[in-house]
């Protein structure tokens, strides 16, 4: 497999451009996910990068080698790439054995070339290549599409939002056979997907595309813990913005004196809390669990239940360090079995560092 070695791509739709000046690189077997709401030009970028769009401008190197450039253009067959897309697109005509040497010489496609080998490495019974597809699950086709995919040894493999049809625990089992499988091989990736959780637990780097630039490249859990913008934060998960002032490595707001990731900033700042940060104790039943200072009080307005966790809205009794007397909103998540009723009493505290984005 090899690198990918994307510099200033640019690519307009007659007036209507759509990615501006993209620079990204992907490490020789690694898988980049690439993240971003609708219409932020992930699937032109990864369109762009197969061969199936030209670029209006910039240069794509895979390899060491440039497969386009103002002067030069190699065609979509010859830039050896394999290709995963939303619905699989499996022939129903021909069995799985068939679809998975489609793409290769005829003497090869002959010799069911390292069908057994393949239908291993995505973990599929050696009994499915006889089989049509319309016999098998969709996760189970999406396998067999990457499988396909990876029968002649591309250089790059990319992924079209390939999970995104599957129910929620087929998409969960699908997601980790085909990292494991692309891990096996050693294949570089990029896998295209507006779903976070999917970005953040397959992607070795997770880079987000916005409006057609790219606004972050990190490692999922630096992403998660200190995005670049309030638009990053609120894209990748949830989050909770407070007003407050940042000073001498720490922010005043609502919820207390709270310690920055960045203590670079300082003056009014918006501070940025991820709801499972903020540490919920009963007031009379956990006094003891949460330190003397930092902390508040407030209401339970409603509890959202989803077994492993949940969601509590909540009305504070008192604001510490803040203009406000009291009386603003904001929400937790706890685990499912420590979920309070509505109208308990509790108290707050945040635990770990925050970020900070100045006015």
């Amino acid at each position: 497999m090899s690198d990918l070695t994307l510099r200033g791509l640019h690519k307009a739709f007659g007036d209507h451009v759509v990615l501006r000046g993209v620079d990204l690189s992907v490490k020789n077997g690694s898988l980049l996910a690439l993240l971003g709401p609708s219409g932020s030009g992930k699937t032109t970028l990864l369109r762009t990068v197969c061969g199936f769009e030209r670029a209006s401008q910039g240069t794509i190197e895979i390899g060491g080698r440039q497969v386009e450039s103002d002067e030069i253009y190699v065609r979509a067959e010859a830039r050896r790439i394999g290709y995963v897309s939303q619905e699989g697109s499996l022939f129903p005509h021909l069995s799985v054995a068939e679809n998975i040497v489609f793409g290769l010489p005829s003497q090869q496609r002959r010799a069911r070339h390292r069908v057994d080998e393949l239908l291993e490495l995505v973990g599929l019974p050696l009994s499915c290549g006889d089989r049509p597809p319309h016999q098998l699950s969709g996760g189970q086709q999406q396998r067999v599409a990457l499988a396909r995919a990876l029968a002649p040894s591309p250089s790059l493999v990319m992924l079209d939002e390939p999970f995104s049809s599957l129910d929620a625990s087929l998409r969960a089992e699908t997601r980790q056979a085909v990292a494991d499988a692309l891990a096996h091989a050693g294949a570089t990736a990029v896998l295209v997907t507006h779903d976070q959780s999917e970005a953040l637990s397959m992607g070795h780097e997770v880079a987000v595309l916005w409006d057609g630039r790219l606004i972050q490249i990190a490692a999922p859990d630096v992403l998660y813990r200190r995005p670049v913008s309030r638009e990053v934060a609120s894209f990748v998960g949830e989050a909770l913005m407070l007003a407050g002032v940042a000073e001498q490595g720490s922010a005043r707001c609502d919820l207390g004196r709270l310690k920055l990731s960045d203590p670079h900033a300082s003056g009014p700042v918006d501070v940025m809390i991820r709801p499972e940060q903020i540490q919920v104790a009963v007031e009379d039943r956990d006094r003891s669990e949460l330190a003397e200072d930092n902390r508040c009080t407030a209401y339970v307005e409603a509890v959202t239940f989803y077994g492993h966790d949940a969601r509590l809205n909540l009305r504070l009794e008192a604001a510490p360090a803040s203009a406000l007397a009291g009386g603003l909103a904001v929400y937790a998540r706890v685990p499912g079995y420590r979920a309070p009723a509505v109208g308990t009493r509790v108290r707050l505290s945040v635990d770990g560092e925050v970020v900070a984005y100045p006015h």
